[in-house]
């Protein structure tokens, strides 16, 4: 089987906790609140002012720039305020509050479980839709979809690589995602095909999701240019490039775009909510989200309406069990632990896993002995002990040569290292004021 060639690890999967769990809808919440970044790029701008009265659907907040996107009300309720709030990392971002009062939809919005396999829209067509939506990367990233199908002069999309790898251990809402709406999402594939105007599309999914396999290629089969890849298990081939890889075999350039090779990435969560969107007239206002853990009550995969307290969210999955040390949204590679969990759920939000005491502990970080584990596991051929060293003495000059913006944040690095170093940790400081200063030098141009 395939797989990508650079670096890469082998975490155990922990996915038996929530996997073939069927997804279920958590209840509306009495009050609910919309973060208006939700997305890389622009916070979007409120459409809505206090006192006003909203549908589900309805548009509440308006893309803040060219990568930014639309945010949408999930319930039907009276805007009470327009302020900020913390988020579950402690950053305050500006939000919208609505008390909830039913669940009374915009009439052109289809709710129906009929699956609709007909669209007469053209490729620009098919693209203001998903925009309208605010349709988003719901792999983690957030990217603005409509963004990825309108490629700069001079590029060109060959192929599209649909992203069902869910090489995260621990997180299964994708896969379950694939076993409810397999028919859907091949439906999405063929409506991003027509966007972008590729004749090819690729399935990647791992080995360790047969099932999902079967019923992708049961809906491929009868489908014109689409098909399913299985791929070895590594991680993180989840990482658009790593995907790229491993599918085509093609590597992106240092500082590159998939585009750059000629292809689109898109998970498959989001290739479902472009099926909603352009054939149901749904916006993004939903996703499906793991709740999981060792000591978890009921771990699973829960289908969420976006501004609900992940407070809520956990007590329906059973709440938060005794002895739990850390708990992290997303998974254990790439999330970050939460020091908030009344925080809404939003459109990054793909997991909730909750971590016992022992496994939370921190281990005391010994000195560096220079084995270079870390850089044989780092998929991106970078040096992840030095980079993290340089960004520790504040030499972002010699981070920028030695292309730190290039670390995807896999976290690769961190679990081979037998010193304890908190590699990511000085990696990640070190790429926030690289990047923020190549932003300066490029607004001076």
């Amino acid at each position: 089987m395939k797989t990508f060639n650079i670096g890469g690890v082998h975490p155990h999967d922990n996915k038996q906790y929530s996997a073939h769990k069927p997804i279920e809808q958590v209840p509306i919440p009495e009050k609910v609140v919309i973060p208006l970044v939700q997305h890389i790029g622009a916070p979007a701008k409120p459409v809505v002012a206090k006192g006003d009265r909203v549908l589900g659907g309805q548009l509440i907040a308006e893309a803040g720039g060219f990568v930014s996107a639309n945010i949408h009300s999930p319930v039907s309720g009276t805007v009470t305020k327009v302020d900020s709030i913390v988020d579950a990392w402690g950053m305050r971002v500006p939000a919208i509050y609505i008390d909830v009062d039913g669940d009374r939809w915009l009439p052109e919005i289809d709710r129906t479980e009929t699956v609709n396999p007909i669209c007469k829209l053209e490729s620009q067509q098919i693209i203001e839709k998903i925009k309208q939506a605010g349709i988003v990367g719901l792999g983690g990233a957030c990217f603005p979809t409509h963004v990825k199908l309108m490629p700069p002069p001079g590029k060109k999309a060959e192929v599209l690589i649909i992203n069902g790898v869910e090489c995260e251990p621990y997180l299964t809402c994708d896969h379950q995602l694939m076993l409810e709406h397999s028919e859907e999402i091949i439906i999405g594939i063929q409506l991003l095909m027509k966007a972008l105007g590729v004749s090819k599309a690729i399935i990647g999914i791992e080995r360790n999701k047969p099932d999902a396999i079967a019923k992708m290629q049961q809906h491929a089969t009868h489908t014109l240019g689409v098909t399913v890849e299985p791929l070895e298990l590594k991680y993180p081939q989840g990482g658009e490039k790593q995907l790229i890889d491993a599918c085509i075999g093609k590597q992106v350039p240092s500082g590159g775009l998939p585009i750059d090779v000629g292809a689109v990435v898109d998970n498959v969560a989001t290739v479902y909510a472009v099926y909603q969107a352009v054939q149901k007239n749904q916006p993004l206002i939903s996703r499906v989200v793991t709740v999981t853990g060792k000591q978890a009550a009921r771990p699973g995969n829960y289908l969420v309406r976006f501004g609900t307290p992940l407070s809520v969210l956990i007590n329906f999955a059973g709440g938060v069990p005794e002895h739990t040390g850390k708990i992290i949204g997303g998974g254990p590679m790439m999330g970050r632990a939460m020091c908030n969990i009344d925080m809404p759920c939003n459109k990054r939000v793909s997991g909730v896993l909750m971590i016992d005491e022992d496994e939370a502990l921190k281990h005391e970080p010994l000195n560096c002995i220079r084995c270079g584990k870390c850089m044989k596991a780092c998929p991106m051929g970078l040096e992840p002990y030095l980079l993290a060293k340089q960004a520790e003495h504040g030499l972002y000059d010699d981070l920028e040569k030695r292309h730190v913006m290039d670390c995807i944040d896999c976290g690769c690095c961190v679990f081979t290292c037998p010193s304890y170093r908190p590699l990511l940790d000085y990696i990640r400081l070190g790429k926030a004021e690289v990047g923020a200063r190549i932003r300066a030098r490029q607004q001076k141009k």
